[in-house]
């Protein structure tokens, strides 16, 4: 992120905020997790592998994908180095669902309440599949939902020497209205 904490421009350009270290370490700690996630607005926007590759390592972590209504796209990125893809839905396509299961996905239908993934129950069914380290490469929707319910561990943080103004922040987490809730 900038030093102002935006993650992109407003028009979603987002390559690249931070340097080649960043990068490289952000790799590495990929490369130690059991699971990567991130949510379909990432997919969707900016067609990532989310993958490890500028550090060794014996073996891809799995991808898991928070998408409530089954749009990502089957000839996304994500699919092509090979590994498990899990794909967390709460309201599952039945077309949609064929054509991701086509490209391997296992897709897991979780709703909360108001026709979301049940974030908290998938973080208990990925730990009942041995996930027990998951790291978040996420949008400020997706990042923002985990951290207002309480389910982050840790936070690792890039902060490129740079203002961005206008764009797309870390979090969205507000509107708050007494600092106590900050």
């Amino acid at each position: 992120a900038s030093l102002d904490g935006r993650t992109a421009l407003d028009n979603g350009v987002s390559q690249w905020i931070t340097g080649e270290a960043a990068r490289a370490d952000g790799h590495a700690w990929r490369a130690r997790a059991c699971a990567v996630l991130t949510g379909v607005g990432t997919v969707l926007q900016d067609n990532p592998r989310l993958d490890v590759r500028l550090v060794q390592t014996p073996r891809q972590p799995r991808l898991v994908i928070v998408d409530s209504h089954l749009n990502t796209p089957p000839d996304a990125q994500l699919f092509d180095p090979v590994r498990e893809v899990w794909i967390y839905t709460a309201t599952p396509d039945t077309s949609r669902l064929a054509a991701l299961q086509a490209r391997g996905a296992v897709v897991i239908a979780l709703p909360d309440d108001r026709g979301k993934v049940d974030l908290a129950a998938m973080l208990a069914d990925l730990a009942r599949r041995e996930i027990n380290e998951l790291h978040a490469e996420a949008g400020h929707k997706l990042n923002g939902s985990l951290l207002r319910e309480g389910l982050v561990d840790e936070l690792v943080l890039y902060l490129a020497p740079k203002l961005m103004g206008q764009g797309a922040g870390i979090a969205h987490l507000g509107p708050y209205t007494a600092m106590a809730q900050a």
